[in-house]
């Protein structure tokens, strides 16, 4: 398998364990209990701890972006010092988290007996929502790239699983903050399902989030550190770097 093949493989398995994480707990949450506030504490703390795993794990085959919005993000910020990922390896990277987080949602809801795929019917269409999806992955990109360019990229597995962890109770979205993960999430009806309808809407949501991210990086933090620096979400050296 070569270096790419490896790479695509790394982003398909973790997206793909992030949103069975996702999914499953949700399920295993509202089987375990009727109050909503457990169960999103619940379906909260199992993907801090499963995010927070698989970056440490993934990170050093593939920068474990998990998440195109960071994937794009990445190369938009090394496109001209030549150290993010390449055009080519964007068109890799992304179909697999997207085919990744399709089969998360299929396994977890074969773990529990519920139909394979089934549309969510759970609407989330609204402004609110949707300026939520905004704030949650403006702050995923900022801290993402901002840890990068302060030399403290080796923090990423912490702090990102941190943020999603705290941005599930911050932003009335849930914090989504991934375009793969929408799309996962729609072929599962249970409580992190989303229905097809709401997809859209969440997704260009996120792309907005990442301008207003990446924006807030340049103002912050500045040009970006050295093309040997640049190492996001434990992606090693040289190759530059995502519910």
């Amino acid at each position: 398998m070569n270096g790419l093949s490896r790479k695509a493989l790394g982003e398909f398995v973790g997206t793909g364990a992030l949103v069975a994480v996702v999914v499953g707990s949700g399920i295993q949450a509202t089987e375990l209990s009727s109050d909503v506030g457990v169960q999103l504490l619940a379906n909260s703390l199992a993907t801090v701890f499963g995010l927070g795993v698989l970056i440490v794990l993934l990170g050093p085959v593939c920068g474990a972006h998990f998440n195109p919005a960071v994937t794009l993000a990445a190369w938009w910020a090394g496109r001209r010092g030549g150290e993010g990922p390449t055009l080519r390896e964007v068109a890799a990277y992304v179909p697999a988290q997207i085919a990744g987080a399709i089969g998360g949602a299929v396994l977890a809801n074969a773990m529990f007996a519920r139909p394979l795929v089934r549309w969510s019917t759970h609407e989330r269409w609204a402004p609110h929502l949707w300026l939520g999806e905004v704030v949650a992955t403006a702050g995923l990109i900022l801290l993402i790239f901002g840890l990068t360019r302060a030399g403290r990229a080796h923090f990423a597995p912490v702090a990102v699983a941190s943020y999603i962890g705290a941005a599930y109770w911050f932003t009335s979205s849930t914090s989504f903050a991934n375009p793969a993960v929408t799309i996962g999430r729609a072929v599962t009806d249970t409580f992190a399902g989303i229905a097809p309808g709401s997809v859209l809407p969440f997704i260009g949501a996120q792309l907005v989030g990442l301008v207003v991210g990446m924006g807030l990086v340049g103002v912050l933090f500045g040009r970006p550190a050295p093309a040997g620096d640049v190492v996001p979400q434990g992606e090693p050296h040289p190759v530059a770097v995502d519910r």
